[in-house]
């Protein structure tokens, strides 16, 4: 806590903001999805009344939940992401990328709750005004986009847009929703027919079929969605949990671009949760999914406390994901 005490200043995040305007590509989007993320988190904290007298986090909290924001009906919005990406995410008090770490929300200090309380309310505050550079910036961009990036690394659209839907409505930016979620139905909904044997690239830490479809789950109804994954990934029909989307092979942990793919078995497991959770009930590729997301969760897991700070530092963001520690709504 006394780190971010120590970077979401409003002194500090003035420059941020300052710094972002300037730049208008600096960190887009992964950069920009993350800020309305801690800002959404910052508020989720600031506004929660479920810790405990030891600060731990209750049932029916800010933990846990659905990944993102279908839950089954198709509406929009739902709960961000916790943490931030060190290595472009999240944004420090000198106008780098890189500060903040960690999630405010799952992880209470458990001497302090009301003080924590506190000290979101004073995080949210500061991050208001970078928030709505992000919202002006992100408007802006929209319209000129009129290609997806589909790499699977920090420039990857389906990742960004799915976290700023999110995120939107928490960090104060409802104006982003209609537009955001247009975008990923214009640019997502025509695809058909990818095939898992595309992937990974080789310093993937995102899957970009998996970040589509997840992206896509978020801004169709439910019976629009299974129909589409259907056209989408139609070899998932056919596939079991041990076949599709196997952890691949990390030859190098250490190695700064290889080790992304322990990122990617994380990422994966996130999206192929919300994936599943989409889908109705009964549906059988439920069970693939799900199969696939325990394999993806259980090779990359264990990395995350590795000690070495080339995977560390990011790693916790996507274990974050992977286990469902998102803002509930």
């Amino acid at each position: 806590m006394r780190a971010m005490d120590a970077h979401l200043t409003p002194d500090a995040l003035a420059v941020e903001t300052a710094y972002l305007r300037a730049h208008p590509s600096f960190e887009r989007p992964y950069g920009w999805a993350w800020l309305l993320a801690l800002t959404s988190e910052s508020t989720a904290l600031a506004e929660s009344s479920a810790f405990g007298e030891s600060g731990a986090l209750r049932g029916g909290g800010t933990s846990g939940g659905e990944s993102g924001a279908h839950k089954k009906s198709g509406a929009l919005g739902g709960g961000a992401a916790s943490g931030a990406h060190k290595e472009s995410g999240a944004l420090d008090g000198n106008g780098e990328s890189g500060a903040l770490t960690g999630s405010s929300v799952t992880r209470a200090e458990s001497s302090a709750p009301l003080s924590m309380r506190r000290s979101a309310q004073q995080w949210r505050a500061a991050l208001a005004p970078a928030a709505d550079a992000v919202a002006d910036l992100l408007l802006a961009w929209l319209p000129k986009a009129i290609y997806p990036v589909r790499h699977g690394t920090h420039a990857n659209s389906a990742f960004a847009l799915g976290l700023v839907l999110d995120s939107a409505q928490r960090a104060g930016q409802q104006r982003l929703v209609a537009p955001v979620a247009e975008k990923i139905r214009a640019w997502y909904v025509p695809d058909h027919g990818a095939a898992t044997r595309w992937e990974p690239s080789g310093q993937d830490f995102l899957s970009p079929l998996l970040c589509e479809a997840d992206a896509v789950r978020r801004v169709l109804p439910q019976d629009e969605f299974a129909a589409w994954l259907g056209d989408f990934l139609p070899e998932l029909a056919e596939a079991d949990g041990t076949s599709f989307l196997p952890p691949p092979r990390v030859s190098d942990a250490a190695d700064p671009q290889i080790g992304h793919l322990l990122g990617l078995c994380l990422s994966r497991a996130a999206a192929l949760r919300g994936i599943a959770g989409a889908l109705p009930d009964g549906d059988p590729r439920t069970a693939t999914l799900t199969a696939a997301a325990e394999a993806n969760l259980a090779a990359a897991l264990p990395a995350t406390t590795s000690g070495d700070f080339t995977t560390d530092h990011w790693l916790a963001t996507f274990a974050t994901l992977a286990l469902g520690e998102t803002v509930a709504d």
